[in-house]
């Protein structure tokens, strides 16, 4: 490995933990933003603030070229308890780094120092640090705000830590690597009565449960085998006493594709199977979609630059090239649909224990943090001293 020396990596490690224990949440990271435009400032970086609330701009320019490379980092937290016992473990209850996004803030602050201090490039690098990754669009919300046209990138590239890929690891491929995600609701109106007395209702626990079976097939029978696709229900909500079948229940969850035609298809299916179901118990029904995110596609080239980038970072026997795609969604996608550019995993090591994405008893693995500088940093001077 080829990493670099980081007088500076204590501290960045530092403020890694720091921001571990005071996690905010989407559009809520008020002192996240202050933590990372005073970094910026004091690194003598300029730092543009308000895009999205509380996102986040830093801007370093150097020598005459107009090429100008963007590098993100999502800045937000989870909506859900933290059950580690270390120091830095979370100060504010039911709120927690469960995804690494306070170890992708700290690694991209670090390249930004690194590359202030030296400025051995030419062009202008700008650090994107963006609010409401989990599940609220932050992304595309500074999109709208005028992200790119405040600041024109030609190319943007974003990282996630990879539990269960090991440290010294990267994976990186062309198309494809998340799903996209659409929010699934189904409403269930029926007729509420005595449980004594069940031939006197349309019983809304039984609708359901006979809609969460039969939307098992609409993945296993409906979609060509060698498609991908998820639907999953992870709500039901219904009743409040033990002895009365609800006039009402609601079930909520998540459909994953990768392609429009597979997502056309899914909607059908269930839209057609709940009526169904619905019809033959006499129940009515309402079926809502609400699209969040697109599927995360990296533009070949761009692809083929990072896998280079980390070849010579790494050796090319720790660059994955074939690891399958993701069907978890992320908003960098929004990104990708303005700009061609990559998304890469980075390794995280062994996910036991815990240590997965969204449990609560992950943390962000410190070991990588100079490795995933390193990668900021190559990308970076590699990407400028492009001339086309």
């Amino acid at each position: 490995m080829k990493l670099l020396d980081l007088p500076f990596l204590a501290e960045v490690t530092a403020l890694r933990r720091d921001i571990h224990a005071h996690p905010e949440l989407a559009f809520e990271e008020s002192r996240t933003a202050d933590v990372v435009a005073k970094a910026l400032e004091s690194y003598g970086i300029e730092a543009h603030r308000g895009l999205a609330g509380t996102g986040v701009v830093g801007v370093i320019k150097a020598g005459t070229s107009k090429r100008m490379i963007g590098l993100r980092a999502d800045m937000d937290a989870l909506p859900m308890p933290e059950l580690n016992e270390f120091p830095h473990r979370s100060r504010h209850a039911g709120k927690m780094h469960a995804c690494g996004h306070d170890g992708h803030t700290a690694m991209l602050l670090g390249a930004a120092r690194y590359l202030s201090e030296h400025r051995d490039f030419d062009g202008t690098v700008v650090f994107i640090f963006q609010p409401a990754e989990e599940g609220e669009g932050g992304a595309r919300v500074m999109i709208e705000q005028g992200l790119f046209k405040q600041f024109p990138v030609d190319a943007v590239f974003g990282l996630h830590n990879w539990p269960g890929l090991p440290v010294g690891q990267m994976a990186i491929m062309p198309g494809p690597v998340m799903a996209g995600t659409c929010g699934l609701e189904i409403l269930i109106r029926g007729h509420g009565c005595h449980a004594a007395m069940p031939h006197q209702g349309v019983d809304t626990i039984l609708v359901g449960t006979q809609i969460v079976q039969a939307l098992q097939s609409v993945i296993s029978r409906n979609l060509h085998p060698c498609d991908a696709g998820v639907v999953s229900v992870t709500q039901f909500h219904a009743g409040d006493a033990w002895n009365v079948i609800p006039e009402d229940a609601v079930l909520r969850g998540t459909i994953r594709t990768f392609k429009p035609e597979v997502q056309e298809l899914v909607e059908r299916r269930i839209q057609e199977i709940c009526t169904g179901i619905a019809a033959t118990y006499g129940a009515q029904i309402e079926v809502r979609f609400e699209h969040r995110y697109p599927p995360t596609v990296n533009s070949t080239a761009e692809a083929h630059f990072c896998q280079n980038v980390a070849t010579h970072l790494l050796g090319a026997e720790h660059v994955i090239k074939n690891e399958l795609p993701s069907m978890g969604a992320e908003d960098f996608a929004f990104m990708l649909l303005e700009k061609p550019g990559c998304y890469v995993w980075l390794g995280n090591g062994p996910g036991e224990g815990g240590c997965t994405l969204h449990n609560p008893h992950y943390d962000f693995n410190d070991d990588i943090t100079a490795l995933g500088i390193s990668y900021w940093v190559a990308l970076t001077q590699e990407f400028l001293a492009q001339t086309t």
